[in-house]
């Protein structure tokens, strides 16, 4: 626990067996009160590794993309009764030894959510990330923050932590089932106004950590505009976006019965 609150560690994977382990081995199990992984129809031996580690699991019976991996996650979080949310990619991209302070951001009360960032700092390029993309996620993140009138230093990593009241409160069954998903879950954020913090997480970009290929990046990067330019239209009144619709949020939130369903399309051992 932190600050009294318990937290879960959520880990969407797919094609993770390389790097499971090792991002599991850095976590600081004194405060991580649970740890899931999903596993999203991996066809390497992410699922025989999972069984064997100290983990709880939950497994797809078919394939629902990043963004149905991460509902899942979020399901299976709010069952196990958890204060805050940790989701972070099992890929060893990011640095598992900052959970304490992501989670504490939130756990302090100050902050709704806080995302590890790689941009802060120097630690981006030093980890190897490619340059195209880190040209990309400044030229993008600039654009988005013009959107949606932010000031985050980038929209794009696979570190965040959140309160249970933002899970609770998100239409997240209203987002994509794709890579935008996270893009999207921000721009809720802002909307529905939970305070979002940074902290600076240095990257490792090697052989075996997960990444998109060329086409499917440039895919993802039209998605995140035209996400954040439908906020700029909703609130110029030009567009009336599902995933942003607080009226009927109500109907594609996690609620109880909606996360019993979102069980359902698991093999789970809790």
């Amino acid at each position: 626990m932190i600050n009294g609150l318990k937290l879960c560690v959520v880990l969407p994977a797919y094609n993770a067996e390389k790097t499971l382990q090792r991002t599991l081995l850095d976590l600081d199990r004194s405060v991580v009160d649970h740890i899931l992984v999903v596993d999203d129809v991996s066809t390497d031996g992410t699922r025989n590794l999972t069984k064997q580690l100290p983990v709880s699991y939950a497994f797809h019976k078919v394939n629902h993309g990043y963004g149905g991996n991460q509902k899942t996650c979020y399901a299976l979080a709010l069952a196990s009764g958890a204060d805050i949310i940790v989701m972070l990619h099992p890929d060893y991209q990011y640095e598992p030894k900052l959970l304490t302070a992501l989670a504490s951001m939130v756990a302090s009360g100050v902050y709704d959510v806080a995302i590890g960032s790689r941009i802060l700092g120097h630690g981006a390029i030093a980890g190897g990330m490619p340059y195209y993309k880190y040209v990309s996620n400044r030229a993008l993140t600039f654009t988005q923050n013009i959107l949606i009138n932010q000031k985050l230093s980038e929209y794009h990593t696979g570190y965040r932590a959140f309160s249970r009241k933002v899970l609770e409160t998100l239409p997240l069954l209203a987002n994509s089932d794709d890579f935008i998903f996270d893009n999207e879950m921000l721009v809720q954020c802002h909307q529905w106004g939970f305070k979002i913090a940074e902290i600076s997480c240095p990257t490792k970009y090697f052989p075996e950590a997960s990444s998109i290929n060329f086409s499917r990046s440039l895919k993802y990067g039209f998605g995140t505009l035209r996400t954040s330019a439908t906020y700029r239209l909703k609130k110029l009144g030009l567009s009336h976006p599902l995933f942003l619709d607080e009226e009927k949020a109500g109907q594609y939130r996690l609620t109880p019965q909606a996360v019993k369903d979102r069980i359902a399309e698991t093999n789970v051992s809790t």
